[in-house]
């Protein structure tokens, strides 16, 4: 019985960067156009049952409300069985919930941090996020039909392995010798002695970073990385960067329209393994771009770098496998040839 879990988080793309920078606002009328796309194409490939988060917005039930009658589903919709806080915490939670029901993939709306309070649930459940935040270097911009498609391919297992499942990297911040949170992209040390805002857009603040990838297409602080020394996806390695705000030394798409100059004292490659000390303290670690972790001046932390993040659904390779396991051909048309 295929199943599949759909995490729309109703507060990415909102944060406080559409105020500072010129981030689009990825309305939840948005997200549910989106999911219901999703559902559909999630049907087509035959999934029996969809487990979705629960949210204050009532996206997912919105969705199944404004399906025409020709296009109503014959498949299970039910929540994950969490208890709803309306924050950031219910990713999490719901990731968790998805997995102990069984799943076979969980289908993300969300941004970067979206994505990493999911990858800190789901552990070895296969991901498919869809990009709808801000700082979206994680996840990616798919169609929900082509989405609910693939993510259908894989529950299903007609699509699966090292081709399709790609793994991907993964940062530990421990504190005081203890595991306290996990990035996908980026930890960054922060000047700040408090939280406040979580979003992170500022680059004075900037103290130390540790990146697991970074190109010249991506933004925020990996694009700083992408146009010094690029990172891949693939690569065994991340990057180490120490800031320097005296100086200018690259310009760098730190948020939506916000292309400044960020200084840089040095840059070396991390391999994995690798642990980074954190040097400045008291200090603030971000975490894919919201401050997270708060350290005082008796604190110790490090963080690592690992290959131990969430598996990541290749949309295009999944799809490929499944048309050649023949998902796509009609029941009717059994004996179709290959001419």
């Amino acid at each position: 019985m295929p199943a599949v879990g759909i995490i729309a988080n109703p507060a990415s793309g909102k944060d406080i960067r559409r105020l500072v920078a010129y981030g689009t606002v990825f309305d939840n009328l948005e997200k549910v156009n989106i999911v219901r796309r999703i559902l559909l194409g999630l049907a087509a490939a035959g999934v029996d049952r969809a487990v979705y988060m629960p949210d204050y917005f009532g996206i997912v039930p919105k969705a199944v409300e404004g399906l025409y009658s020709e296009h109503r589903l014959s498949m299970e919709i039910v929540p994950a069985d969490i208890r709803l806080t309306g924050t950031q915490v219910d990713s999490c939670e719901a990731a968790a919930a998805m997995r102990e029901m069984g799943v076979g993939c969980i289908i993300t709306l969300g941004g970067d941090g979206t994505n990493r309070m999911v990858a800190k649930g789901c552990k070895s459940t296969p991901l498919l996020p869809v990009s709808t935040g801000t700082n979206n270097v994680f996840p990616r911009m798919v169609e929900g039909t082509i989405a609910g498609l693939a993510a259908g391919a894989v529950a299903g297992g007609k699509a699966g392995g090292p081709e399709v499942l790609r793994p991907s990297k993964m940062l530990a911040v421990y504190k005081n010798g203890e595991p306290v949170d996990i990035a996908l992209i980026d930890a960054v040390v922060l000047k700040d002695k408090f939280i406040g805002s979580r979003a992170m857009w500022e680059v004075d603040s900037l103290r130390q970073a540790v990146v697991t990838r970074g190109e010249a297409h991506n933004i925020g602080i990996a694009s700083i990385v992408g146009n010094l020394a690029p990172v891949g996806v693939t690569d065994k390695r991340g990057m180490v960067l120490e800031f320097d705000p005296a100086r200018k030394d690259v310009m760098a798409p730190i948020a939506p329209g916000l292309i400044v100059p960020v200084g840089i004292s040095s840059f070396r490659p991390l391999e994995l393994g690798g642990r980074v000390e954190v040097e400045h303290r008291p200090c603030i670690i971000a975490l894919d771009g919201e401050r997270e972790v708060e350290l005082k001046e008796n604190d110790q932390a490090y963080i690592e770098l690992t290959f131990e993040g969430p598996r990541v659904v290749d949309v295009k390779a999944a799809l490929k496998m499944a048309v050649d396991n023949n998902y796509s051909r009609c029941r009717e048309k059994k004996d179709l040839g290959s001419e």
